[in-house]
């Protein structure tokens, strides 16, 4: 499935991101840390701060952007500490724009939101 969709350009960004997911079938909810160092409207590159297993599905929150519950399936895991995920959904411009906002990256300094769209 994931094959034959479009791929969108992936730019790069440094946002604080969080992963939830649930541990040990339904019994707790796990949320770790975690950067987005790149994104496009369908996938993501995450660096991950410590080493643990990341299951197959899980959802992704960026609390600077106020965008929550992104569901996520994990697409590969590199040695560097990085995983690439596709979303569920794609991501609208208008949330691509709130991530660029406030991405700490020198690329987005000068990206401001436009409060009448």
């Amino acid at each position: 499935m994931y094959d034959r969709e479009v791929r969108f350009r992936m730019e790069d960004t440094m946002n604080a991101a969080r992963l939830e997911y649930t541990e040990k079938g339904v019994m707790n909810l796990a949320s770790r840390r975690c950067d987005i160092i790149r994104i496009s409207q369908s996938s993501a590159v995450l660096a991950i701060l410590t080493q643990y297993n990341l299951p197959k599905q899980f959802y992704l929150d960026i609390p600077d952007a106020r965008i929550t519950k992104i569901g996520c399936i994990l697409m590969k895991v590199f040695s560097n500490n990085t995983v690439e995920v596709r979303f569920l959904r794609l991501l609208t411009e208008k949330e691509m724009n709130k991530i660029f906002v406030y991405s700490s990256h020198p690329a987005h300094k000068n990206r401001v939101l436009d409060i009448r769209a």
